[in-house]
């Protein structure tokens, strides 16, 4: 299982986590969703359940539910402004398509 983050995404995720000392880590995954089949979602982790994956990114703990595992295996995180607009960008080996819009994807 591997995921790795640009220095971008992990100062952006370093950010999150000073603000929310609580949070356990960044929580990664997938949901159903979207004209594709999969959007991503990154949230802080407040809490782990029995099945997450916990890895240590670049002294970042990124969590990940065991149902994600295999969408997101080799994906790396990054995190880009473009003028007034800021977020994380996924590069997913495992991609197939996406839809136009870039929300969402698909698995072969």
């Amino acid at each position: 299982m591997t995921i790795s983050i640009t220095p971008a995404a992990s100062q952006r995720m370093r950010q999150f986590l000073a603000q929310t000392p609580s949070a356990r880590g960044v929580r990664f995954g997938v949901k159903r969703t979207g004209c594709s089949g999969f959007a991503y979602v990154v949230d802080l982790a407040d809490e782990l359940v029995a099945d997450d994956q916990v890895l240590d990114i670049d002294g970042v703990q990124v969590v990940v539910d065991s149902k994600s595992l295999a969408l997101v295996d080799g994906t790396v995180i990054d995190f880009q402004r473009q003028g007034l607009n800021a977020s994380f960008v996924f590069h997913n080996p495992n991609a197939t398509g996406e839809c136009g819009c870039g929300e969402s994807f698909t698995v072969g």
